[in-house]
């Protein structure tokens, strides 16, 4: 691709970064109608935003070992659904495993009240499976609420089901596809024959936590005798997949005790907020200072290079690509965006240093350029491959906050050799021109 092309692209990806990252664009009007900007906003992790956290400790001493992981992740799920109800926004649930510990870390972003965020989040799912007792009345049928009062409880729990799994069926139509498989333990496949015998052609609903799961309910086809039964319907393997993992949240119940909880204020989020600001901009202008004293023009064209890598960074933050989900920027998150900085212009001094050497052995500064991006790229490449690495294990083996620091450290490295090999190379070649 010729050198101009290369600007022009420089040029239009830093000017739709721009547009992304002002907070507050005016409104246009064009041909007598108002167009407004897209808007995007800065997510903030709980530090910065304030809120509540709760650290949840699962009980398993009666759950099988090679069960466990399954009970942990069938308990986040339970969770993240009660929390999508309770309609709090940017919540966020992890699970932790520190040795035989398994922990979920749930933090709930401007929920102010922690004893609203512990009732929310530390009772253990109930699954329960209900008949309809009567014929709904035409009313009835309309009204959603009337509907489901209809269905009773008949004693089967989640405590009578073994296992919940996806299974795929031989048959045709609906029967072909994602299926899921469940199985009952010898006392709830007796509950379930008599269940079933006495509601052949009628919808056995399915509840957890009081909400009915799987609507509208399958229809018993007949008395299922032995403990094993098929949910049919029009699944896709995802729907069938969460399916299982629902059921299974209450097959296998997992006493959960809260072993803290905390409350941030905004006031504390935004003290942070402001200081990292500060961080940041010293931080930026103690670099753009010392390249421009030391290197002169090219100093001046790293600073260049480094002001749209903060800008390109800023609009990942807040987007991720559009591919990705935006990144929650947290107090740690923003400490290696900062330490990122310092380590964006590293490429530059190595490559500096290598045109240097090739210009006191004689070479031209044109041939000199293109000889030291490619000598400094072997050190380039290695260096920050190993900054990635360490990136990736700090995210695979660290909590949510080290977690925050290395994608922000990961996502600075990436950009930063974009950055200083296609952007400083491309204005150095024009600039020796």
């Amino acid at each position: 691709m010729k050198p101009r092309t290369i600007l022009w692209l420089i040029v239009l990806i830093t000017f739709v970064a721009v547009l992304i990252d002002i907070p507050n664009l005016p409104s246009l009007k064009i041909l007598d109608k108002r167009i407004t900007a897209p808007k995007f906003p800065l997510k903030l992790g709980l530090d910065l935003q304030g809120g509540t956290e709760v650290v949840l400790e699962t009980q398993m001493d009666k759950i099988d070992p090679k069960n466990r992981d399954t009970a942990l992740e069938s308990a986040k799920q339970v969770i993240e659904r009660r929390i999508n109800l309770y309609g709090v926004s940017e919540a966020l649930v992890q699970t932790s495993k520190i040795g035989e510990q398994r922990r979920i870390i749930v933090e709930l972003p401007g929920l102010k009240e922690a004893s609203s965020a512990a009732g929310l989040v530390g009772k253990t799912a109930q699954l329960d499976f209900r008949e309809l007792v009567a014929t709904p009345s035409a009313e009835a049928t309309q009204s959603a609420q009337a509907y489901l009062s209809s269905f009773k409880s008949t004693g089967l729990t989640g405590a009578d089901l073994k296992e919940a799994k996806v299974t795929f069926g031989s048959g045709q139509g609906a029967r072909s596809g994602p299926q899921v498989g469940i199985e009952f333990t010898a006392e709830g496949a007796k509950k379930f024959a008599e269940i079933t015998k006495r509601n052949v052609n009628k919808p056995l609903a399915m509840f957890l936590d009081d909400v009915p799961i799987s609507w509208p309910p399958p229809v018993v086809q007949q008395e299922i005798i032995g403990g094993d039964a098929v949910i049919t319907g029009e699944f896709s393997i995802e729907e069938a997949k969460n399916l299982s993992v629902q059921l299974n949240a209450g097959a296998l119940p997992v006493p959960i005790k809260i072993i803290e909880q905390q409350s941030i204020g905004p006031t504390l989020g935004a003290q942070s907020v402001n200081k990292s600001i500060v961080a940041g901009i010293i931080g930026l202008g103690i670099v753009v200072l010392y390249m421009a004293a030391y290197y002169g023009i090219l100093g001046l064209v790293a600073d260049a290079a480094l002001i749209i890598y903060t800008i390109l960074v800023l609009a990942i933050f807040k987007t991720g690509l559009f591919i990705l989900p935006p990144i929650t920027l947290t107090l740690a998150g923003i400490a290696g965006f900062i330490l990122s900085i310092g380590m964006a212009v590293d490429a530059n001094i190595l490559i500096f240093e290598r045109m240097k050497e090739e210009i006191r052995w004689g070479k031209s500064k044109t041939i000199a350029l293109e000889l030291g991006f490619k000598r400094a790229w072997s050190s380039i490449w290695a260096s920050n491959v190993s900054s990635l690495m360490t990136a990736a294990i700090l995210y695979g083996m660290g909590t949510s906050l080290i977690k925050g620091f290395a994608i922000t450290l990961a996502i600075g490295v990436l950009v930063s050799m974009f950055t200083a090999m296609v952007v400083t190379r491309t204005f150095m070649r024009f600039i020796i021109k």
